[in-house]
């Protein structure tokens, strides 16, 4: 069959190498779900090893028209299971019927966006296993007192275990990003909700880092205002705050609000 051309401008990278679709296929736990969700599959190189599992069903989600007419040439069986669309236009809740595992070589352009819809439908989505620029990967997976700890690390590890599991050499991939890649997964943890108000804790998390250099006592003065609110946590700088300071610092300002 014609290989699919890859395109810039949806961020197209085709990985090459065998062991590494593998070995990220091999990265889910199928752990209480039946399903698995593909995004941006292009020419199935993780899909021939999702196919042969039947503990699930596979889908894939691609955007690209090439892509999907390859597919249906090359899996005829995955057809009716082939979503021509926008991944991040989904209602995943009709997408399948119960909770299922996300995976993907993932386009960079928009991979933190496809983790935030990840988080946006946690309770569907108990797993994902996927391919990131290497930096990102690593913002994700990293704890507190690093300094590639951030808004996306906090909102993510509050809902989700996070490993990073290998780390992928630009020239397995056709075209070569600029960039090594690195497979991470995440796995849902056991809170059903946090404690303290999730919405502003989202708000407290966000303005913390908007100055990530100072300390907390400066970064949060839009939420402080002009209260004589005091504690430990506000002399640190965001990056030194684990997910429960940011719960316990959520319940605190919340009370000191207009």
């Amino acid at each position: 069959m014609k290989r699919v051309r890859a395109k810039k401008h949806l961020g197209q990278h085709f990985l090459k190498d065998l062991s590494i679709a593998r070995a990220i296929v091999d990265g889910l736990s199928c752990e209480g779900y039946k399903d698995v969700v593909e995004v941006g599959p292009g020419m199935g190189v993780l899909t021939q090893y999702l196919l042969p599992k039947k503990e699930f069903t596979t889908h894939v989600i691609e955007l690209d028209r090439e892509s999907v007419t390859y597919l249906q040439g090359k899996y005829p069986e995955l057809s009716p299971r082939i979503h021509s669309t926008d991944f991040l236009q989904l209602d995943l809740t009709k997408l399948t019927r119960g909770q299922f595992g996300l995976i993907g070589n993932f386009p960079y352009n928009i991979s933190s966006q496809i983790l935030f819809k990840a988080l946006e439908y946690k309770e569907q989505v108990p797993e994902v296993v996927g391919m990131f620029q290497k930096e990102v990967a690593e913002r994700v997976a990293s704890g507190p007192g690093s300094k590639k700890y951030g808004i996306i690390s906090v909102l993510l590890q509050a809902y989700y275990d996070i490993e990073y599991l290998f780390t992928v050499e630009p020239e397995v991939f056709d075209p070569p990003p600029k960039v090594k890649s690195g497979v991470i997964r995440l796995r849902r943890n056991n809170k059903d909700k946090l404690d303290c108000n999730e919405k502003f804790f989202k708000r407290v998390v966000k303005q913390s880092f908007s100055q990530r250099r100072k300390t907390l006592r400066n970064s949060l003065k839009p939420l402080i205002g002009k209260s004589d609110f005091n504690d430990p946590l506000l002399t640190e700088r965001a990056e030194q705050l684990s997910v429960e300071d940011f719960v316990y610092l959520t319940n605190q300002l919340e009370k000191i609000q207009p």
